[in-house]
C-alpha cells in the first residue's frame, strides 16, 4: 500500500485500534521518504460506512458522568474522556484527508501530519491511563464527537469550520486551566503530557485556519461572514460559549473579527 487514500480508507474502515496507530504512522513516514502518493484511486465510500471499535460504550452528552480532578478516580475518567476525543481526532484528520478531494497535495500534506500527530497524542495516553490501572474502553465516552464529521460530509468548507475551527480550537479555551490545576496538585506527569498536546493543537487549529481561508478564497467568499454563518448554522446552540483563549485562538489564525464575534452576547 502506497496511495494516501488507501491508508486513509483502512484506517476509516477497520477498527482493530493498533493497526489503526501503526498504518497512520506507516504512511507519515511514507510520505518523508517520498514514496507516498497523493492521488487518489478511487472515490471515497459514504461516511455512514466508518467503522468503529466496539468499545468504549457511547453515551449522549448528558449522560457522561462528571470527572473531578480530587482523586484518583475522577483523573482516571478525565484521562480516558481524553483519550477518547484524541482517537477521535484520528478518525477526523483521516477523514479529512479522505473525503473532500481536488484540493493541493499540501492538504493531504497536512492533514497525514494531524492523523500522525493525534496517534502520538492517543498513544501518550493511553500509556498514561495504564499508569492509572485503566485501560481506553473501561469506561463509558462521549458519543457525539462524529456528529459534525457526518453533518459536514458534503462541505470541506463547514467541516474545517465545525472540526478544527470550533470542536478542536475549544481545547484551546480550556486546557491551559486544566494544566494549571494539575500543577497546583504537583502532578507533572500530566502537566507534561497535557502541554505536548495542547502545543500541537494550536498548530491543527491553525492548519483549519488556513486552509479555510484557501477555500474561502477559491469559492470568493469573504472568510470572517462565512465563519459567523457556518457556525450558526451547524453549531445546534448557534454559536460555542466563551471563555475563549483569544491569545492561543489569535495565534491559531483566528481573525478579531471573528473573536469579536465569538465573545459577542
Amino acid at each position: 500500500m502506497n496511495n494516501v487514500f488507501d491508508f486513509a480508507a483502512a484506517c476509516l474502515h477497520r477498527t482493530n485500534i493498533d493497526e489503526k496507530l501503526a498504518l497512520t504512522h506507516q504512511a507519515w513516514q511514507l510520505l518523508h521518504n517520498g514514496e507516498l502518493k497523493l492521488s487518489p484511486s478511487c472515490p471515497p465510500l459514504p461516511i455512514e460506512q466508518v467503522s468503529f471499535p466496539d468499545t468504549p460504550e457511547l453515551l449522549a452528552p448528558r449522560n457522561m458522568p462528571n470527572r473531578k480532578l480530587t482523586n484518583p478516580q475522577g483523573v482516571a475518567a478525565f484521562f480516558h474522556a481524553i483519550a477518547h476525543v484524541e482517537f477521535m481526532a484520528i478518525y477526523l484528520a483521516w477523514d479529512m484527508l479522505y473525503r473532500f478531494r481536488g484540493m493541493p497535495e499540501q492538504f493531504y500534506m497536512d492533514w497525514l501530519q494531524v492523523a500522525d500527530e493525534e496517534a502520538q497524542h492517543f498513544e501518550l495516553i493511553r500509556t498514561h491511563l495504564q499508569g492509572l490501572n485503566i485501560q481506553y474502553g473501561d469506561l463509558p465516552a462521549h458519543g457525539g464527537l462524529w456528529d459534525h464529521a457526518k453533518d459536514t460530509s458534503d462541505d470541506l468548507l463547514a467541516r474545517l469550520a465545525m472540526v478544527p475551527r470550533c470542536m478542536e480550537a475549544r481545547g484551546l479555551d480550556v486546557t491551559p486551566a486544566i494544566i494549571e490545576k494539575f500543577a497546583k496538585l504537583g502532578d507533572q506527569a500530566s502537566v507534561t503530557l497535557l502541554t505536548r498536546i495542547l502545543t500541537d493543537e494550536i498548530g491543527h487549529v491553525a492548519l483549519g485556519s488556513k486552509w479555510f481561508s484557501v477555500v474561502c478564497e477559491q469559492r470568493r467568499m469573504e472568510p470572517d461572514s462565512t465563519y459567523q454563518a457556518l457556525i450558526t448554522q451547524y453549531y445546534i446552540a448557534g454559536k460555542p460559549k466563551g471563555p475563549f483563549n483569544r491569545e492561543l485562538r489569535k495565534r491559531a489564525g483566528f481573525s478579531d473579527v471573528e473573536l469579536d464575534w465569538l465573545a459577542a452576547p
